[in-house]
């Protein structure tokens, strides 16, 4: 039997977590950090397996990567190489593109994200400025923000707030004609400029494979938490067309999707 729960408002995990932990269930699968923390502070019996944790040492999800010590582990969703990437693949789609706008939520685990890429910036031959937004209900000032400072485009750290907002989110970013770069692909179909990721569906066939260990005996302390090795580059040349730009070809041919 699976238990389902859920909600958007991040503050009521806690309570779904702890019913799931009242009914004695055999393990719990957390998707997201939040929700990952929200499970592991109502137990340390039941084993997590948490699904595309950024960073699940700095999160106090795990001890170590290597030996989370615990009763959580799981497939990560970050890798060293990934902000760099990020910045890269953005720049080479818009080579006009001097100053970014970053957008975090204020959680820790986005905050380390943001500094991630604040590290790279320079080496992409970019300037970052970092805007924080706790909701929807923030974008409109943060929009307001970026326009005065005059901005050339916006990279979109991973929030579950933003994916719940990202029709309001892309609307604004069309609207300011802003390139936009973020992680996962559901973006670009609403009309993002592109987007560059790990692989949801390798990442969630990797906790399967967590799942499956654990329900067979082994402990989460000592499965390593292992970091994506397939990463998704998506392109939307619709939206690219929108805003007058000429998305190299070469970086059309490196795309595992194109939106026409």
């Amino acid at each position: 039997m699976i238990e389902i729960r859920g909600h958007q408002d991040q503050a009521r995990l806690p309570a779904l977590a702890r019913e799931l932990a009242q009914l004695g269930v055999d393990l719990i699968v957390a998707n997201g950090t939040v929700a990952a923390q929200a499970a592991k502070s109502v137990t340390s019996t039941a084993p997590i397996v948490f699904l595309t944790s950024a960073d699940p040492t700095g999160a106090g999800l795990v001890a170590s990567l290597a030996r989370p010590g615990g009763n959580v582990t799981g497939p990560s969703s970050a890798s060293p190489e990934f902000a760099p990437k990020r910045l890269e693949l953005f720049k080479a789609a818009v080579p006009r593109m001097n100053h970014i706008a970053v957008l975090g939520d204020p959680t820790g685990i986005s905050a380390t994200v943001v500094r991630e890429i604040e590290t790279a910036a320079p080496a992409a031959g970019v300037q970052v400025r970092r805007f924080t937004a706790r909701g929807p209900e923030d974008l409109d000032a943060v929009f307001a923000a970026i326009r005065k400072e005059r901005l050339d485009g916006l990279l979109v750290v991973g929030s579950p707030q933003f994916i719940a907002a990202r029709a309001r989110l892309v609307e604004l970013a069309l609207r300011a004609r802003l390139p936009t770069m973020f992680e996962e692909w559901r973006f670009v179909e609403t009309g993002g400029l592109m987007a560059y990721g790990p692989s949801y569906p390798e990442v969630f066939r990797r906790a399967a494979i967590y799942v499956d260990k654990i329900l067979k005996g082994a402990k989460p302390a000592d499965l390593p938490v292992e970091q994506p090795t397939k990463f998704e580059l998506v392109i939307n040349a619709k939206t690219a067309k929108t805003l007058g730009l000429t998305i190299p070809p070469s970086l059309l041919l490196r795309a595992d999707r194109v939106i026409e």
